[in-house]
């Protein structure tokens, strides 16, 4: 018999949580990862119940739209026609002013796009991606153009960041839903975000980067002992 993962009851906790704020008629953006899964699960659960009605999903990723056509989530077309009244999604790491870094799916370009348009994003998470600061637990993904690619690997080196592509299972180099690839950059923790977040918008060909600052207005945090709220002033 296998074991149940406790931490898989901390992101359901988490996920189900942020569902519970969504209401009827309002759009939702839809996350990508093991965590924000539960939440767009939990969707479709208080759609089929009747609890809610007239909700529209906008999902971040090929796999969450499937997901979200699996449990009965009606979707948005791809080009987000109506402002986003909620983004629920998960994170890879959040430090204590609620930025993030995200993209460890690889679904970041999307994600981004969908967090921007949304009034409010709510991010799920286990205990497990509370950091000090950004890029202490984890690397910071990187989609970059295929055109090029190795000299934005040159230019990440030149910053202080330790670039590595990411490969798929098969060995090859992994390929986003935009037909991109990743880098996964190691910048140890990182003293000021917001300052590197700007210095890679800059940068010609670098697609996307998972650093999300400003824009979470709270997490959901599942623990051992319950669940925590925490909302930026």
């Amino acid at each position: 018999m296998s074991v149940p993962d406790p931490r898989e009851a901390l992101k359901r906790r988490a996920g189900e949580r942020a569902a519970a704020l969504v209401s009827s008629g309002m759009v939702v953006g839809l996350g990508t990862g093991s965590t924000a899964v539960f939440a767009t699960r939990a969707i479709g659960d208080r759609l089929a119940s009747g609890a809610l009605r007239d909700v529209s999903g906008v999902p971040t990723s090929r796999a969450t739209a499937e997901e979200a056509r699996r449990v009965g989530v009606p979707l948005l077309p791809d080009d987000i026609p109506r402002e986003v009244d909620l983004t629920i999604d998960g994170a890879d790491e959040v430090d204590p002013a609620l930025d993030l870094i995200k993209g460890g799916g690889g679904a970041l370009f999307r994600e981004k796009i969908v967090a921007q348009a949304s009034r409010r994003l709510v991010i799920v998470v286990d205990d497990s991606k509370l950091s000090p600061a950004l890029g202490t637990r984890h690397a910071l993904p990187v989609e970059v153009a295929r055109f090029g690619w190795k000299s934005q690997e040159r230019f990440l080196e030149s910053i202080g960041g330790r670039p590595r592509l990411r490969l798929s299972g098969g060995g090859d180099p992994y390929e986003t839903d935009q037909g991109n690839w990743i880098l996964d950059c190691s910048f140890g923790p990182i003293a000021d975000a917001s300052a590197l977040a700007r210095r890679l918008a800059d940068r010609a060909g670098l697609v996307a980067h998972g650093l999300f600052c400003g824009l979470a207005t709270e997490v959901i945090v599942a623990a051992a002992d319950g669940i925590r709220e925490r909302k930026r002033p």
